[in-house]
């Protein structure tokens, strides 16, 4: 019993991804960093699993002689795969995960000698169990995955991330309004770093969303302690 209702509401979830658009284009105004961001994100399913992915840049690199924005500045990209070959099974709500993350980014330094200079956001691999939850209609979902990862010429003293994925669609009954987000905990040397960005969307028309997101981060990106980056943005559903 427990397989045909588990095998029934995974094609119910195929057939609703893939009847709504899997890739979306986001673009943000980060009030804690004064600059644009833009995100391509992405999520599919087949029959062996999903993948997903995003490529985020962050429009901050200026001439530095008027502040013109000349380039992106900063750019950081994730791609997941979940391996799912045991639909049909018991432990069907468990995934084998796959993963890869990496950028560069740059600092500006003193004119005129050398003014920009770049530093590397050091390539991780990762690999885990994901599992999966959800509410009878699929509106409100959760992912809890536990990975190890490992990072190019980075020492990490716990080589282990955890990360929860929430989604909330149609929240407190509002049609169109949906809350979105995830949290992510790992460790760098001996810190632990801890990030998460909650989003809030409101569908406007078929494929054009307003919104906001929040960074709330711990120890990140050269930033010590914990620290709040709020953002308003759109949402373009492909």
């Amino acid at each position: 019993m427990f397989k045909k209702l588990f095998v029934a509401a995974f094609a119910l979830l195929a057939m609703a991804t893939a009847a709504n658009a899997q890739t979306n284009f986001q673009t943000f105004y980060d009030f804690g960093r004064g600059h644009f961001t833009t995100t391509m994100e992405g999520f599919h399913m087949d029959n062996w699993g999903n993948t997903f992915f995003f490529i985020d840049y962050d429009y901050n690199l200026k001439d530095l002689s008027d502040g013109t924005i000349l380039s992106p500045g900063n750019t950081y990209f994730e791609i997941a795969r979940c391996l799912n070959f045991w639909q049909d099974s018991k432990l069907a709500p468990f995934s084998w995960q796959l993963e890869y993350n990496g950028g560069f980014g740059h600092y500006v330094l003193n004119p005129p000698i050398d003014p920009y200079a770049a530093f590397p956001v050091n390539s991780a691999f990762l690999t885990g169990v994901d599992y999966f939850m959800h509410s009878k209609d699929f509106k409100n979902t959760l992912n809890l995955k536990l990975l190890y990862k490992y990072f190019v010429k980075l020492p990490s003293k716990v080589p282990l991330q955890f990360t929860a994925v929430w989604g909330c669609q149609d929240l407190f009954g509002a049609p169109g309004l949906r809350f979105s987000g995830f949290i992510d905990f790992w460790c760098e040397y001996d810190n632990l770093v801890i990030l998460s960005e909650p989003q809030i969307w409101y569908q406007l028309f078929d494929h054009f969303n307003i919104g906001s997101e929040v960074e709330f981060s711990y120890n990140f990106a050269g930033m010590q302690g914990f620290n709040i980056m709020p953002c308003l943005g759109t949402k373009w559903v492909f």
